[in-house]
């Protein structure tokens, strides 16, 4: 795998990760000292599971009942996303303010979110592709291998934080998908369990959670399939157990616990455009010089302190992103 060279802001690892989590990395680097240096030795390998995974995937309408990928946690880390200029937000500040609709409006939805089932769970892939699909999501991860990445994550409303994700290139997806070349988006859809979660028992909201990407924006590099934190699985009120990651985007784009992935010709109307189409559009590429209709969006707020900071158009990946926009001038990017 060619990783694209490195952002200009961004510093060395050590600069940025906490001691505890840098730490952490370093013993497990350590027990890993016979693996393969080098770019090659990113691309995780599941040699030794793969007999086990391929059995599954074979049979993909019976889906995994028990986690068989605890072991790959914490994950090597990407040398292209090993910081993000930032400081990693402390992971107790982030495990308690979460924005997820499904079990509540505010911020402190940790708890309830723990009534979420994550296994079994299977992803669907459908639509125009060569052959329709269902995976277990263990069979998933095991396919497609996991890498750790530090990424910062921007909020429409103006608050923002830096994680380090674990997961897979949302790519790598795309061409175990094999879309037909009339597929233009991706439609992303989360679960529908009003037993579960409070927030489906509120008819107001178009539920299931729905979102979508462009084919092109879906095979960037810096698109990301997010299945743990921390070095950790992920947790419930992260979105588990398969989560987006769109770090030059507003946060709400990042889809939570998804449980469809469908290949479309036509542009899908996601949640929040379906709610209020005048401040929360198909793109919302981050743009410190377009505000929200109510706010202003050329600062923001780091998560766990009252600092303040400018923000950066495209959350500071410009250089990643700006040429799939390139030829969409007369297109509300940025809202």
């Amino acid at each position: 795998m060619n990783y694209i060279k490195r952002p200009r802001w961004q510093l060395s690892e050590a600069e940025v990760t906490p001691e505890h989590i840098f730490m952490n990395r370093r013993n497990f680097l350590k027990k890993a000292s016979a693996l393969t240096i080098g770019t090659a030795s990113y691309a995780y390998s599941a040699s030794n599971t793969a007999a086990n995974a391929e059995a599954s995937i074979a049979n993909p309408n019976q889906p995994s009942g028990k986690v068989l990928t605890h072991h790959l946690y914490p994950a090597q880390t990407n040398p292209v996303y090993a910081s993000a200029g930032r400081e990693i937000t402390d992971e107790m500040v982030n495990s308690t303010y979460n924005n997820f609709y499904e079990f509540g409006s505010h911020k402190e939805i940790s708890n309830r979110a723990q009534s979420l089932n994550t296994r079994p769970w299977t992803i669907k892939i459908e639509g125009l592709v060569e052959q329709e699909q269902t995976i277990a999501i263990d069979d998933l991860i095991l396919k497609m291998g996991v890498e750790e990445r530090i990424y910062r994550h921007r909020c429409v409303e103006a608050w923002s934080m830096t994680i380090p994700w674990s997961g897979f290139p949302l790519s790598k997806l795309v061409s175990l998908a094999r879309p037909l070349s009339s597929a233009k988006y991706l439609e992303f859809k989360t679960f529908f369990d009003p037993k579960v979660a409070p927030g489906h028992r509120q008819s107001w909201y178009p539920w299931p959670y729905l979102e979508g990407v462009t084919i092109e924006e879906a095979q960037n590099d810096l698109g990301f399939m997010v299945t743990g934190a921390y070095g950790k699985d992920l947790k419930k009120q992260f979105g588990a157990p398969l989560r987006l990651a769109l770090p030059w985007k507003y946060g709400f784009k990042s889809i939570k616990s998804i449980v469809s992935i469908r290949f479309t010709d036509k542009r899908p109307i996601s949640f929040w455009q379906q709610l209020a189409d005048k401040e929360y559009g198909f793109w919302a590429n981050v743009n410190p010089a377009v505000d929200h209709p109510r706010w202003s969006q050329k600062t923001e707020r780091i998560l766990g302190s009252n600092e303040r900071i400018p923000t950066l158009i495209y959350n500071g990946y410009g250089e990643e992103v700006a040429d799939l926009y390139k030829n969409l001038q007369n297109e509300r990017l940025f809202m």
